[in-house]
C-alpha cells in the first residue's frame, strides 16, 4: 500500500491543507510517526527516508505540509518557517487522522530534520497531550541566533528567514522552540546532532537542551555525533519501539 493524499481543513483560517498519509492495513491500533519536512522542502521529501521503515514495523505515517518550504520562492512563505498557521496545520493533519480508531492514540511520535526539526519541537509546545514523544535531528532551535550566525557566515538561508518573518525580531521568538522549552517538560525529547555541521551549528542543540532540563523536563536525550547537518532514521523508529514497548530485538546486558 502506497501513501495517498489527504486533505486537511485549517482550524485557523479554513484554507484547504494536503498531508500524505499511510497505514498498514487492518488489525489492532498501530503507532504512528508524524514526519515534518526539511526546510527547503515539501511533505514529499521525506517520504523515502520514512516510509519503508513503517512498512517494515506496522506504523503509521503523516506527512503534512504545513505551508511549503520555508524559502523566498514559496509566495506564502509568511505562513511557513513555525508560523501559527503552520503549527496549526499539523495539529489539525495529527487530530483528524488520530480520530482513525485504527491509529495507536497513545503513540504518536513526531519527527523532523532541521527545519522539520523545529516543526517537530513546535508542534510538541502547542499540543503536548497529542504525543507520546519528539526527536530531532540538527534542529533550527532560535531563529534569531540562526539568522545570525546564517549572516556572519555568508549562507543564504538569512534571506529566507526574513522573507518569512518580515525581519521582525518578534517573529523570531514567536517561530523559535527556544522560547517555551518549558512546554516540553511533559514529553520524552530526543535530539541528534552533527558535531561538524555547517548550516546549523551544534551548540544552537546543546543550549536548547539545557534550557529544556532547566525548565523541568528529565526526560531530555542530546546526541552530539560525529557527522554534518544529516539525520539517521533508523535510530529514530528504534527509540519509538522502545516507547511503544516493542523492544525490537534489544538485549539487555546483566552483570
Amino acid at each position: 500500500m502506497d501513501m495517498r493524499e489527504i486533505t486537511v481543513t485549517s482550524t485557523l483560517d479554513g484554507t484547504s491543507q494536503p498531508s500524505l498519509y499511510y497505514h498498514p492495513g487492518e488489525g489492532e491500533p498501530v503507532p504512528l510517526v508524524v514526519g515534518l519536512h526539511t526546510w527547503s522542502y515539501d511533505r514529499f521529501n521525506q517520504q523515502r527516508h520514512y516510509l519503508s521503515l513503517c512498512r517494515e514495523r506496522r506504523y503509521a505515517l503523516l506527512l503534512p505540509e504545513f505551508r511549503g518550504p520555508n524559502l523566498d520562492s514559496n509566495p506564502h512563505c509568511a505562513d511557513a518557517c513555525g508560523s501559527a498557521k503552520a503549527v496549526g496545520d499539523v495539529l489539525d493533519a495529527v487530530r483528524q487522522v488520530a480520530a482513525d480508531p485504527g491509529i495507536d492514540r497513545g503513540n504518536i511520535f513526531l519527527l523532523g530534520c532541521s527545519g522539520g526539526g523545529q516543526m517537530a519541537l513546535l508542534a510538541a509546545e502547542a499540543a503536548p497531550e497529542l504525543f507520546r514523544a519528539v526527536e530531532a535531528w540538527c534542529p533550527v532551535t532560535d531563529l534569531e541566533r540562526w539568522h545570525r550566525y546564517a549572516v556572519e557566515a555568508g549562507k543564504h538561508y538569512a534571506r529566507h528567514i526574513e522573507a518569512c518573518t518580515g525581519g521582525d525580531p518578534g517573529e523570531y521568538a514567536r517561530r523559535s522552540p527556544a522560547t517555551h522549552p518549558e512546554r516540553l517538560a511533559r514529553l520524552p525529547v530526543s535530539i541528534h546532532h552533527g558535531r561538524h555541521d555547517t548550516v546549523v551549528p551544534f551548540r544552537h542543540s546543546v543550549a536548547f537542551a539545557e534550557r529544556v532540563v532547566a525548565a523541568g523536563n528529565d526526560r531530555v536525550y542530546l546526541d552530539i555525533f560525529d557527522g554534518g547537518h544529516e539525520q539517521i532514521p533508523a535510530r529514530s523508529f528504534e527509540w519509538f519501539a522502545k516507547l511503544a514497548g516493542k523492544r525490537s530485538g534489544t538485549i539487555r546486558i546483566t552483570g
